[in-house]
């Protein structure tokens, strides 16, 4: 990420903390990272990986869509990258995503908030997804849906794979 975008989620985490109420240390040991690391990120140092952004924003309680908002470029983590199209603003909240996987990627997601649908259509190249334990092989204009708060992954094989991820939040107070 480069230091203005990750300037930029620095001061949108701080203000979504803040806005909270909460210590860095209270957000830090609720999401499971090191409150140096936090302290870092929120002044715009750091190299957060994706599923330290994801348990932050789940922490905040706000969809990763609202957390990565003002960043215009792609998050990149390992093979794998991933870029905010657009977040809607009705209940469910759904954000929709463009992402990428290069070739020879296994990508394994923590669970989302209960309640979380994704549903995703492979746009070209060949990908293994859905529920640990559950997956399903897709290639270019096959689409799928699943529970994603539960651990779930994405695998490609020889080819990259782009795809369009979509992420239906549970409206706030319903039974998942």
């Amino acid at each position: 990420m480069d230091s203005l975008s990750l300037s930029t989620l620095g001061l949108h985490l701080q203000a979504l903390r803040v806005a909270r109420g909460w210590s860095l240390s209270q957000l830090a040991s609720a999401a499971g990272v090191a409150k140096s690391n936090l302290s870092r990120l929120e002044q715009g140092n750091g190299n957060p990986t994706l599923d330290t952004i994801w348990r932050l924003a789940a922490q905040l309680n706000v969809p990763f869509g609202t957390l990565v908002a003002p960043i215009s470029v792609p998050l990149d983590e390992d093979g794998v990258q991933v870029r905010l199209i657009d977040q809607g603003t009705d209940t469910p909240q759904v954000d929709a995503y463009w992402m990428r996987c290069a070739p020879h990627t296994m990508r394994h997601a923590e669970p989302h908030t209960p309640g979380t649908i994704e549903s995703l259509t492979v746009v070209s190249g060949w990908l293994e997804a859905g529920p640990e334990g559950a997956t399903r092989t897709l290639t270019a204009g096959e689409s799928m849906t699943f529970a994603a708060d539960q651990p779930h992954l994405y695998r490609t094989e020889e080819t990259w794979a782009t795809l369009l991820l979509t992420v239906v939040y549970a409206a706030p107070g319903a039974t998942p």
